[in-house]
């Protein structure tokens, strides 16, 4: 899987899969965009591929294009966007029935317009560079409901899915992929709720039938996977990376 002299956005980098995946593609060569709202973090790797970070937010149409076009024309050229941008809000984000529509609001902001303006912007330059390859994560909560309800989450996570298909089909013949992952628990900064509480953890875990929880490597494993011309074929499409939680009955 060849990154090398490549160039990708991932929005959503300050943090956890985003900052994997990032860090992944500079390790290979690629050159990147990190965009997030969240300070730059410590831990970006420095090489081989190069990197420039973007601050702001992500859900505002003027930072997203210029974010974009800057790291295009330093780049070159723009071959992968990964959109990993998303928010978990436990304490606010409820039923349908008692969700503060405004806090609704912004979660289908964060979590899936955002989406939608990094591809608006995106699209362009890959047709310039001659196609390109997209990974959008959604969760598995796209294909199912939740006895705590978490309905803002839930829902944009399932837009995603329709996102990503129609951005394949409309784009395939310029040379565009576009793909959902859909992970299941994984021990990442969104899920701080679960830090010291091993029997929690360990509980989780037994439930999973690989016996453990997701790590942001393995999200990011399967985004380079999905990026990579090894994944030439794959478009429209969604993997699962839950450890089997969905096989479940």
């Amino acid at each position: 899987m060849s990154f090398a002299g490549k160039a990708a956005v991932v929005a959503g980098a300050g943090g956890g899969m985003g900052l994997n995946i990032a860090n992944d593609l500079i390790a290979e060569g690629c050159n990147v965009a990190l965009l997030d709202v969240k300070a730059r973090p410590a831990d970006i790797r420095t090489g081989p591929g190069r990197y420039r970070y973007a601050q702001g937010d992500v859900t505002q149409e003027s930072f997203v294009k210029a974010a974009i076009d800057s790291a295009t024309a330093a780049f070159r050229r723009l071959d992968y966007l990964v959109n990993a941008t998303g928010v978990l809000w436990f304490d606010r984000d409820k039923s349908l029935v008692e969700v503060d529509m405004e806090v609704w609001d912004q979660v289908l902001a964060i979590n899936l317009k955002s989406f939608a303006l990094t591809a608006r912007h995106a699209i362009p330059h890959m047709k310039k560079t001659g196609g390109g390859a997209m990974v959008h994560i959604s969760s598995i909560q796209a294909l199912r409901g939740d006895i705590k309800a978490q309905d803002a989450y839930g829902a944009s996570k399932g837009a995603i899915l329709s996102l990503s298909r129609s951005i394949a089909i409309q784009f395939a013949k310029d040379g565009i992929r576009s793909n959902a992952i859909l992970p299941g628990a994984t021990l990442s900064p969104m899920q701080a709720r679960w830090e010291g509480k091993d029997a929690l953890k360990a509980q989780i875990a037994d439930y999973i039938p690989v016996g453990r929880i997701g790590t942001t490597q393995d999200q990011a494993n399967a985004a380079l996977f999905l990026l990579s011309d090894k994944a030439s074929y794959i478009t429209g499409t969604e993997l699962v990376v839950d450890g089997g939680v969905t096989a479940l009955p």
